[in-house]
């Protein structure tokens, strides 16, 4: 039972972190572009998409709840790291992947159409619209799985230096 509070505790921390992040990434984009926040959300699942923003949301929750557990459990920190890190590289991993779909997508729409004059300006739009699915995946993806393993490292490191003294 101790261990089963023990997880539902981890995983109540690491949500908070995770929508506390959400909620200072949707206040520094309101900030930055003056749109209101559901304006950003259906932007978001517009542009990203839903299977990624669950798949993306999944990952991090994984990496900030074994950095959590980490923080918890000194004596299995090596576990909880390896754990934090393999969700941190499925955000990369992620990303590229979305990166690669979007531009087959992309590509996929030039191969499928017979461009003429009248129907260059829908299959234009068409192919920004899977490339920029392509290169936001890789610019959202990237720099968070950059920070969740920076994140884990180095406390990790930290723990170890404290373990040592």
């Amino acid at each position: 039972m101790s261990s089963l509070l023990h997880m539902a505790d981890s995983g109540s921390r690491a949500l908070s972190y995770l929508l506390g992040a959400l909620s200072i990434g949707l206040a520094g984009a309101v900030f930055a572009t003056s749109m209101a926040p559901t304006a950003i959300a259906q932007w978001t699942l517009e542009v990203f998409g839903v299977s990624f923003v669950a798949l993306f949301s999944v990952l991090v929750f994984i990496s900030l709840f074994a950095w959590v557990r980490m923080g918890q459990f000194v004596a299995r920190k090596d576990f909880w790291l390896e754990v934090g890190l393999h969700g941190a590289n499925g955000v990369s991993t992620l990303a590229l992947t979305f990166t690669l779909l979007g531009i087959s997508l992309g590509i996929g729409t030039l191969a499928e159409q017979e461009l003429t004059p009248e129907t260059v300006q829908p299959i234009i739009g068409d192919l920004t619209k899977h490339f920029s699915l392509a290169f936001l995946t890789t610019v959202v993806g990237l720099p968070s799985a950059a920070i969740l393993r920076a994140l884990l490292s180095i406390s990790h490191q930290r723990l170890a230096e404290e373990e040592r003294s």
